[in-house]
């Protein structure tokens, strides 16, 4: 199963990664630990809620215009 993985930069250092198709947030210290660990927690997460076949997300970019200071 191919799934999404979605990755920042951590505050404390290190990245957060996401799995938008089930909600599942890891971190890992490289980028290699943390798709690791969201691999691990998201066949957890399946393993007890399974997904429905229904492709993929669609993921884009948007901008939001920076306020107007008076």
């Amino acid at each position: 199963m191919e799934l999404t993985a979605v990755l920042t930069h951590a505050e404390e250092g290190g990245f957060v990664a996401l799995n938008p198709e089930t909600g599942t947030t890891t971190q890992g210290e490289t980028v290699e630990e943390a798709i690791a660990n969201l691999t691990e927690a998201t066949a957890l997460y399946l393993s007890e809620f399974p997904l429905p076949t229904t492709g993929h997300p669609v993921i884009t970019m948007f901008t939001i215009p920076a306020p107007v200071h008076a």
